[in-house]
């Protein structure tokens, strides 16, 4: 949303006035507006409304009409293009932001300084640089910025943490992720910056704390003269030596979501596009002996040996991932702890994206990550 929507005079909320607010009003409810009534704008207008946690207040967008074809006719939410008036409303606890991508440093920006936390849609921001300002102002006022990485809300994803974090997988040794299918060709980013955020925001979200990126290495190309790559794939280089690696297409016939988490004890699979069997768990692999464990005559050489055990389909509990990430947002907002999907957590998935840029740009080359954010 352009800067002229909400230009105005914004404050700064003091401790208690936060303290206050966290706690909500309207029976305990924190007051909420979207900003955007887009592609995704509804469907965070759809569960902030469904959720006991908030009540929405405002949906503001530059076109009025279309803010109020998404609320309907018989709706007491306020639709308005004035972002100004929605900032200085003292029951507006948090602002959700749905506008494109190079306007959220702006739009989250002035509603932070106006002393709301701040909901933010893929990717943070538009740069690094852009992302941490944002992250260090949040930090600075004492407010929740968290990021709408929605895939780490769905029961898969959250089975898959609890299953990597926990060492049932041991220690991992690959992650494969394939995200493809025809369109839709976009015209100010690259199939990169477009579906790869998704993935990345997944592996930030089930590798171990002490497991990380450390460097990436991306490959693109633009077969029908788009202007930018509409094939890209990307191989992460983990602090451990394992490998991560992400393919994402916007010109494949078929439909793919998969990923593959290798461990040393099993390995799993994810087919999101199979309700039936989104998750299974495979008790096979291969094990490596090490020198000092076989006999002295053996040693010239390491063992491999092939696992060969069961499958186990783990059974997950259906629930929308937007509700999930909802309710994340108002415990964050609550309990005064960082969401799970923070601003950091959407620091790093840009700086990994900028890396890949870069990476692109010489053709493959090897680009370190930022550390100690």
């Amino acid at each position: 949303m352009p800067a002229d929507v909400y230009e105005g005079e914004t404050h700064t909320v003091t401790d208690s006035t936060h303290a206050k607010k966290a706690a909500g009003d309207d029976g305990g409810a924190l007051g909420v507006a979207v900003v955007g009534a887009g592609y995704w704008g509804p469907n965070l207008v759809r569960n902030f409304q469904s959720s006991p946690a908030f009540r929405l207040r405002w949906l503001c967008d530059l076109d009025v009409d279309r803010a109020q074809r998404v609320l309907g006719g018989y709706s007491t939410v306020r639709a308005t293009a004035d972002y100004a008036a929605v900032l200085a409303d003292p029951t507006v606890d948090a602002v959700a932001v749905a506008t494109p991508a190079g306007t959220h440093l702006d739009v989250a920006l002035a509603a932070v300084r106006a002393g709301k936390h701040v909901l933010v849609e893929k990717p943070l921001a538009a740069t690094y640089a852009d992302g941490a300002r944002l992250v260090a102002e949040a930090a600075d006022r004492g407010l929740t910025l968290m990021c709408d990485h929605t895939y780490c809300y769905t029961p898969a994803v959250a089975g898959i943490r609890d299953m990597v974090r926990s060492g049932e997988l041991g220690d991992i040794h690959f992650v494969d992720s394939v995200r493809i299918n025809l369109g839709l060709v976009q015209k100010d980013i690259d199939v990169m910056w477009d579906l790869a955020p998704h993935d990345l925001s997944i592996l930030d979200f089930i590798l171990p704390e002490n497991v990380e990126p450390v460097a990436v290495a991306a490959h693109g190309a633009d077969p029908i003269g788009a202007g930018h790559a509409c094939v890209a794939y990307l191989t992460l280089q983990l602090n451990t030596g394992a490998i991560a690696h992400v393919h994402v297409n916007w010109l494949s016939p078929t439909k793919v979501r998969t990923t593959m988490v290798g461990g040393s004890k099993r390995t799993l699979v994810w087919d999101d596009l199979n309700p039936a069997q989104r998750l299974a768990v495979f008790d096979r692999g291969v094990d490596l002996s090490a020198p000092q464990e076989l006999a002295a005559s053996e040693r010239r050489e390491m063992m491999i040996s092939y696992r060969s055990g069961d499958m186990v389909a783990p059974a997950l509990k259906e629930k929308e991932a937007l509700r999930a990430m909802v309710d994340e947002f108002a415990g964050a907002i609550n309990e005064r702890r960082a969401p799970l999907t923070d601003g950091r957590a959407g620091l790093r998935v840009l700086d990994i994206l900028e890396a890949a840029s870069r990476s692109l740009e010489f053709r493959g080359a090897v680009v370190g990550l930022r550390a100690g954010h």
